[in-house]
């Protein structure tokens, strides 16, 4: 994080929070390495969220308590994890059926760079030898909804920008952004800021974000926007 952002804007574990608020009771939600995790330890309480992991496991839990490690039980990203009563493991054609059939409700992906379009890249740094391909190249095209959960800028550069100069995961793909510095919706109008975190302006997020933002205040819009694809 940039070190005059450190004092303002939600910790990685507040960013997680945030986005599991939005989660909604009874959804199938695949969580993609990285910040994305978190989200595990902090589902609101009475609120059930299965979460699934593509290499083959629904039903996953927090982490587990620190000397509890099962390493043969790990998300995708080889994190050891806990299963919830109930949780199954299977296959790893049988989870992309699920993806690619349309059975997740949402994913919640990290990102290198997003585009005010929706452009999502995520898998190769463009002087890196090989990319990281995964399951994002499926989940952008098989879940219903495609939220971003990532820092606002990296090594001080901004990752929200107008058009993506990282090979892309796909195109037009994202519907929300969440970063250590607020809640930004991608729409047919642009990038629309939802929500701004604890001590953030306006204006310092447009100075980190390399493309136009706007804000919009209707309720009602933004209900809108979140189930659109139900």
């Amino acid at each position: 994080m940039d070190r005059d952002q450190q004092a303002i804007g939600w910790t990685k574990i507040e960013l997680a929070s945030r986005v599991a608020q939005d989660l909604e009771d009874g959804w199938f939600v695949n969580l993609g390495i990285g910040l994305p995790t978190l989200v595990a330890d902090v589902i609101p309480e009475g609120r059930e969220i299965i979460l699934h992991s593509e290499n083959g496991l629904l039903g996953l839990g927090p982490k587990p308590e620190p000397g509890e490690e099962d390493m043969d039980l790990v998300n995708a990203g080889k994190e050891p994890i806990t299963l919830k009563p109930g949780g199954c493991f299977f296959s790893q054609s049988e989870s992309f059926a699920m993806i690619r059939g349309g059975h997740l409700d949402a994913a919640i992906l990290g990102a290198f760079q997003v585009s005010m379009y929706g452009d999502l890249a995520s898998w190769k740094l463009p002087n890196a030898p090989l990319g990281r391909v995964g399951g994002a190249m499926d989940l952008t095209v098989g879940s219903k909804r495609v939220f971003l959960c990532m820092q606002h800028t990296s090594k001080g550069l901004p990752k929200i920008v107008e058009e993506c100069s990282y090979p892309l995961t796909a195109p037009r793909c994202v519907d929300r952004i969440y970063t250590n510095l607020g809640v930004i919706n991608v729409t047919d109008d642009g990038l629309v800021v939802q929500e701004l975190a604890p001590g953030v302006t306006f204006e310092h997020m447009q100075e980190h974000t390399a493309a136009p933002l706007k804000i919009h205040t209707t309720s009602e819009w933004q209900a809108e926007t979140l189930n659109k694809h139900d």
